[in-house]
């Protein structure tokens, strides 16, 4: 006899979102909060409000107070009239795309969901929250508020922000009325940035020479030596101070582009490695408006030194495939 396997917690919980909170994968915005979306239920509070409630009742009944169901039916009152205003304070309630810069990984993002009003009214106290981030926000009469969401990041490439709970407990905190969605919002991480990074191995003199053979190059850091270079290249002041043998790295002509070429990084990088350099070494020739070209297995960037150009550069290297 076979008995049958329990559902997978995983499965209980797609077909609670599925039939209950009517959730899809990325929802496309705007999104309007209508009437089957919004769920109410007391809070603890209001529970033990009716609870209170329950017990002046049964009080008024055994000693006939004609008061006491004066107070129990007002009190009732007022709690049922928190259940209309709690679930009026999210009907058609409109969310929209706000702005979600990138960053690099291991740095926090931020995302921002721009709440509006279908309708004339304020709606005071809203509980924006996802799975790592809550921001309560207010919103004025026909008027929009910006809700920044917090992001932490871990890899690369285009990170979701996932389940979003809106919320409000107004006006008494006896009822909560809450709408969940899966908004299509996403902020794109760009690969972390290598701390010591050598210098790029485009620059100048890298193939052995002695040194810059015209007046016009620029030093351009510090970076490993290697066995080809000229004993005039070994920054000797660094090597003392360090213990570390490194030479001095030229750029060409002061305002040459460099190449930052995949194929010629060291074959013991992976993949990760070898973006973070890449990375960083965009970010650092951007910094000093120096053009630079950007040399990927199956793409070429540059040469190039605009805002747009880093972008597309810092673009290309997170959406780069990962190693299999």
């Amino acid at each position: 006899m076979r008995v049958a396997a329990a559902p997978a917690p995983g499965f209980i919980r797609r077909q609670l979102d599925r039939h209950l909170f009517r959730l899809r994968p990325d929802e496309a915005l705007p999104i309007t909060l209508r009437q089957r979306r919004i769920y109410v239920l007391p809070t603890g509070t209001g529970l033990a409000f009716a609870g209170t409630l329950v017990v002046l009742l049964l009080a008024s009944i055994n000693y006939t107070l004609s008061l006491g169901f004066a107070l129990t039916f007002l009190l009732a009152g007022i709690g049922i009239a928190s259940i209309f205003h709690a679930f009026r304070n999210l009907l058609h309630l409109e969310v929209h795309a706000g702005a979600a810069p990138p960053v690099h990984c291991g740095q926090s993002a931020h995302v921002e969901l721009v709440l509006r009003s279908a309708r004339q009214g304020a709606r005071p106290s809203l509980d924006v929250r996802s799975a790592t981030s809550q921001v309560r926000v207010s919103l004025p009469d026909s008027g929009t508020v910006c809700a920044r969401l917090a992001l932490p990041t871990h890899a690369r490439g285009w990170a979701p922000l996932g389940r979003v709970t809106i919320e409000t407990r107004y006006p008494l905190g006896l009822i909560r009325a809450w709408s969940v969605l899966t908004p299509a919002t996403r902020v794109l991480v760009y690969p972390a940035l290598e701390a010591h990074a050598p210098a790029p191995s485009s620059v100048h003199g890298d193939d052995g020479d002695d040194g810059p053979h015209d007046g016009d190059a620029t030093f351009a850091g510090l970076r490993e030596h290697r066995r080809s270079d000229s004993p005039k290249r070994i920054a000797w002041k660094a090597v003392a101070r360090t213990g570390t043998l490194v030479s001095k790295a030229f750029t060409e002509g002061g305002g040459a582009a460099q190449v930052f070429d995949w194929n010629a990084l060291p074959a013991t990088l992976d993949t990760e490695a070898r973006l973070q350099r890449l990375a960083r070494w965009v970010v650092d020739a951007a910094q000093n408006a120096q053009p630079y070209t950007l040399i990927l297995p199956e793409r070429t960037l540059g040469p190039d030194n605009t805002a747009e150009h880093r972008q597309a550069c810092l673009r290309a290297l997170a959406l780069f495939p990962a190693a299999p």
